[in-house]
C-alpha cells in the first residue's frame, strides 16, 4: 500500500497553481479512460489509489499492474465476495451499504486529499463524502450518469407502488450529495441543468466528456487471431460489446440476427453477460439463430482485435435514458477505424458525436426495421463504412489524447482542494 506522506499545504498557493496531492479515485465499473488517467497522475508525481467494485459484471479496463507503471500507483479490487444482485433493487440496496462501509474504510486509511467518485450510487457516494470530509479531504463527483432521472422512469413502471417513492428518495439523496461536493465533474453539458436546477452551484460544476484510452487501442488487420478463433475472417459482422442492462434492449440484437439471416457470410456478434445476455441465448435458441454468436467479456487487452474483427460496430441506448447517460463503449468504438450504428436517443451525446464526427448513422431506439435496414445498408457499402471508419478514428485522434484531458482534470481537483481548505 501506499505510503502516508505529508498532507498537503495548500496556504499560499494562489487558484491554477499545480501541487501534488493523494488522489483516491474510486470507479465502480472499472473503465479503461478511469485507470488511464489515474496512471498519468500518478506518472505527474501524485499518489493515486484507483479503486474498483471487483465484483460488478462489467467490462473492465487494464486494471493490473504493468512494468512501467509508478511507485505512485496503487489499484485496489474490492471486494464482497460476492456478486452484486444489479437487478434486484432490495438486495442490491443491502449490498451496496457493505461496499460502501468497505470503501470508506479504504478512504479512512489512504487519508487522501482529494477523493473521486464515478460511476457509483448515491448510497457510495455518501459514504465517500462523510469519509473524506472527516478527514478534511475534498470530494469530486465524477457525475458519470443521473441515476434519479432514470429511476424515476425505470422503478414506477417495474413498482407501481413503491417506485416512486423509492425514486423520489434516489433523487433527494443524489442530489444532496452532489450539492456538498467540493466539485461536480458532468461528462456532458446536458447534465449541466438537471444540477443546477438541484442546488448545485454554477461553481461548483465543470463540463469534462469522457474518452477512450488511444494507445491501448491501436489499429489492427481484419484478418488477427482473435477473428480466427472465432470464425469471423472472410465474414462480414456487426459486433456489440458491452453490457445490456435496463437502459439497452437486447432484442434489437437478435431481431438483427434474424433479418441477416439469408445472408450467408454475415454474423451478429455480442460480448456481454448479465440480463440481456440471458434474454438473447433464449432468442437465439428459440429462432435458431445460427449467425448469432454470443461471448462473455473478453481481457481488455484483446479489444483491438476485437474491434478491428468487425465490419460494424452497434450501440444500444433506450428512450428513457434521454440524454442523461452517456454509452462510453461508442468512445471506444470511435478507436477502432469502424463505422458504427447506434439505435440512440437524438438528443444524447454519443448520438452527436456519431453524427458530427461522420462515423457512422443512429436511428431512433427501438426501431428495429430502420436499425436493420441501417446496419444491412453499411454492411453492403464497403467504401463508405471505410470513410465513416476513417472518420470515427481521426476523431479518436483529435479528441482523445490524455495529454489534453489529464490537465483539465489536475486543475478540477486541485481547485476542488482549494475550495475545501480555504472555504
Amino acid at each position: 500500500m501506499l505510503g502516508l506522506g505529508p498532507r498537503v499545504c495548500v496556504r499560499g498557493l494562489r487558484p491554477g497553481e499545480r501541487f501534488l496531492v493523494r488522489l483516491l479515485i474510486h470507479d465502480t465499473s472499472g473503465h479503461p479512460f478511469q485507470i488511464q488517467l489515474s496512471r498519468w497522475l500518478a506518472r505527474r508525481g501524485h499518489q493515486v489509489l484507483h479503486c474498483t467494485w471487483a465484483d460488478m459484471e462489467t467490462p473492465h479496463g487494464s486494471l493490473d499492474r504493468r512494468a512501467d507503471d509508478p511507485p505512485t500507483l496503487e489499484v485496489a479490487r474490492l471486494s464482497l465476495g460476492q456478486p452484486v444482485p444489479k437487478y434486484n433493487f432490495i438486495k442490491r440496496w443491502f449490498v451496496e451499504r457493505r461496499f460502501a462501509r468497505l470503501l470508506a474504510s479504504r478512504v479512512r486509511a489512504f487519508h487522501p486529499d482529494v477523493a473521486v467518485t464515478a460511476n457509483a450510487t448515491p448510497i457510495v457516494q455518501a459514504a465517500v463524502l462523510r469519509a473524506a470530509h472527516s478527514q478534511g479531504a475534498a470530494v469530486v463527483d465524477w457525475l458519470q450518469d443521473i441515476v434519479s432521472v432514470i429511476a424515476a422512469i425505470i422503478l414506477p413502471e417495474r413498482h407501481p407502488r413503491l417506485g416512486p417513492l423509492v425514486a423520489a428518495l434516489l433523487r433527494f439523496q443524489e442530489f444532496r450529495v452532489l450539492r456538498r461536493c467540493e466539485r461536480v465533474a458532468c461528462i456532458s453539458p446536458d447534465f449541466v441543468p438537471l444540477c443546477r436546477a438541484g442546488g448545485v452551484a454554477a461553481d461548483k460544476i465543470a463540463v469534462l466528456p469522457n474518452w477512450a484510452p488511444l494507445p491501448e487501442l491501436p489499429l489492427l488487420p481484419r484478418d488477427n487471431e482473435w477473428a480466427r478463433r472465432h470464425g469471423l475472417v472472410g465474414k462480414r459482422v456487426a459486433l456489440y460489446s458491452g453490457t445490456l442492462g435496463l437502459k439497452h434492449n437486447p432484442l434489437m440484437l437478435s431481431t438483427l440476427a434474424r433479418s441477416l439471416r439469408e445472408v450467408d457470410d454475415a454474423r451478429v456478434v455480442v460480448i456481454s453477460q448479465g440480463l440481456g445476455r440471458a434474454a438473447l441465448e433464449e432468442a437465439k435458441q428459440r429462432w435458431s439463430l445460427d449467425n448469432l454468436l454470443l461471448l462473455d467479456f473478453q481481457p481488455f487487452e484483446d479489444m483491438p482485435a476485437i474491434l478491428a474483427s468487425a465490419d460494424l460496430l452497434l450501440a444500444l441506448l433506450e428512450e428513457h435514458a434521454g440524454p442523461m447517460a452517456v454509452p462510453s463503449k461508442v468512445l471506444t468504438y470511435l478507436c477502432a477505424g469502424r463505422p458504427i450504428l447506434g439505435a440512440i436517443p437524438g438528443d444524447n451525446l454519443a448520438a452527436r458525436v456519431i453524427l458530427e464526427a461522420g462515423a457512422g448513422r443512429v436511428v431512433a431506439p427501438g426501431d428495429s426495421f430502420l436499425f436493420d435496414e441501417a446496419a444491412r445498408a453499411i454492411l453492403e457499402d464497403r467504401e463508405g463504412a471505410q470513410s465513416m471508419g476513417a472518420a470515427a478514428r481521426a476523431y479518436a485522434e483529435r479528441t482523445f489524447e490524455i495529454e489534453m484531458i489529464g490537465p483539465k482534470f489536475e486543475s478540477l481537483f486541485n481547485d476542488a482542494l482549494l475550495s475545501r481548505r480555504q472555504g
